[in-house]
C-alpha cells in the first residue's frame, strides 16, 4: 500500500514539473516578412489597360453605374432606357407570345367562368341531390358526376359558344376589332343566355343594392349585376329541382319505417332496408334519362 502511494506521488510530481517547464520555457517563433520595394510605384490600372488600344483621352470612362463624364458617351455605349412591347404583327393580329399569355390567362379563369356563367351550377347541384336522395353516398363518384355535368354544359352552351366564336373570335383574329370590341361582342351571347335564365326579382335586388335605376331592358344591366343575379337564380332553381327529386324517395323511406315499426323491428335502420327499394324504383322509372332530359329541357 505504501509503495502504491509513493508511485502516485511520483507521477503527480512529474506531471506538475512538466507543466511548469512548459510555461516557463518561451517558444521560438520564426516569422518571415514580404518586403515590398516602396520605390517601385504600383499602378492598379496597369494590367487592366495593358490590353486596351488608344489613348486614355479617347476612351469612354464611366465613373459610376448609369453616369459618365460626357452625356454623349451613353449613346456611344448603346445604353437604352426604354422597353418596347409589340402586341401585333403589323396587320392588327396578336403575335405569338401575347396570344399564349392570353390563352394561359383564360385557362386560369376557366373554372370561374364555367361555374358562374354557364349551366354547370344547376346541373351539378341537381345530380348531387339525386345521389343523396337515393342514399348512395359515393356512387356515382364525384368525377363521374362532374364529367356528366361538363358534357351536359357543353351540349347546352354549344349555340352560345358557336355564336361567340363566329362573331367575336374570328373577327378578332383577323384584326377586324380591337380588344374592347372583342370583349363586348363575346359577352353578348353569354348575357343573352344568363338573362334568359335569371328571374326579374334577382336583377332588381342587385340593381337596388348598387343604386342603379333599371328600365327593364338587358342593355341597361351591367355585368357585375347580371352575373350574381344569374347565380342566385340558378341556385334557387337547382334547389327546387332537388326538392322534387327528393319527394318520391322520402315516401319510400316513410313506408319502410312504418312497416318496420309495425313489425317491432325498431333497432333495424330504415335506410338499410329502403335503399334497395329506392334503387329499384330509380332503375324501373329510368331515372337517369328523366333527370338529365328534364335538366336539359329546363334551359330551353
Amino acid at each position: 500500500m505504501a509503495q502504491i502511494k509513493k508511485c502516485l506521488l511520483c507521477v503527480t510530481l512529474t506531471a506538475l514539473l512538466s507543466c511548469f517547464l512548459g510555461f516557463a520555457i518561451p517558444s521560438t517563433v520564426h516569422a518571415t516578412e514580404n518586403v515590398v520595394d516602396s520605390t517601385t510605384p504600383t499602378d492598379p490600372t496597369r494590367d487592366r489597360d495593358s490590353n486596351l488600344t488608344g489613348s486614355q483621352d479617347e476612351r469612354t470612362n464611366i465613373t459610376d453605374p448609369g453616369s459618365s463624364e460626357d452625356p454623349d458617351d451613353l449613346k456611344k455605349l448603346n445604353i437604352a432606357n426604354t422597353v418596347t412591347v409589340t402586341y401585333d404583327n403589323g396587320n392588327g393580329s396578336l403575335n405569338g407570345a401575347l396570344r399564349i399569355l392570353i390563352t394561359l390567362t383564360l385557362i386560369s379563369l376557366a373554372p370561374t367562368l364555367l361555374v358562374m356563367m354557364t349551366s354547370f351550377t344547376r346541373i351539378v347541384i341537381a345530380l348531387h341531390f339525386t345521389r343523396t336522395a337515393i342514399g348512395t353516398q359515393t356512387s356515382p363518384p364525384n368525377i363521374v358526376m362532374i364529367g356528366i355535368a361538363l358534357f351536359m354544359t357543353l351540349f347546352i352552351m354549344q349555340p352560345t359558344l358557336t355564336e361567340v366564336y363566329n362573331d367575336a373570335v374570328i373577327p378578332f383574329e383577323n384584326g377586324q376589332m380591337d380588344q374592347k370590341e372583342f370583349i363586348d361582342t363575346a359577352m353578348g351571347p353569354f348575357r343573352q343566355f344568363m338573362y334568359g335564365q335569371t328571374q326579374t326579382k334577382d336583377v332588381r335586388l342587385f340593381m337596388e343594392i348598387d343604386h342603379i335605376e333599371w328600365d327593364g331592358e338587358l342593355e341597361s344591366i351591367p355585368n357585375v349585376v347580371l352575373i350574381p343575379s344569374f347565380i342566385v337564380s340558378e341556385l334557387r332553381t337547382a334547389f327546387i329541382i332537388g326538392f322534387l327529386i327528393y319527394v318520391p324517395f322520402i315516401v319510400i323511406d316513410m313506408v319502410v319505417a312504418s312497416v318496420l315499426m309495425s313489425m317491432g323491428m325498431m333497432m333495424l335502420p330504415p335506410t338499410t332496408i329502403s335503399m334497395p327499394f329506392k334503387i329499384l324504383l330509380f332503375v324501373l322509372a329510368d331515372g337517369w334519362s328523366l333527370i338529365i332530359g328534364n335538366l336539359v329541357k329546363s334551359f330551353y
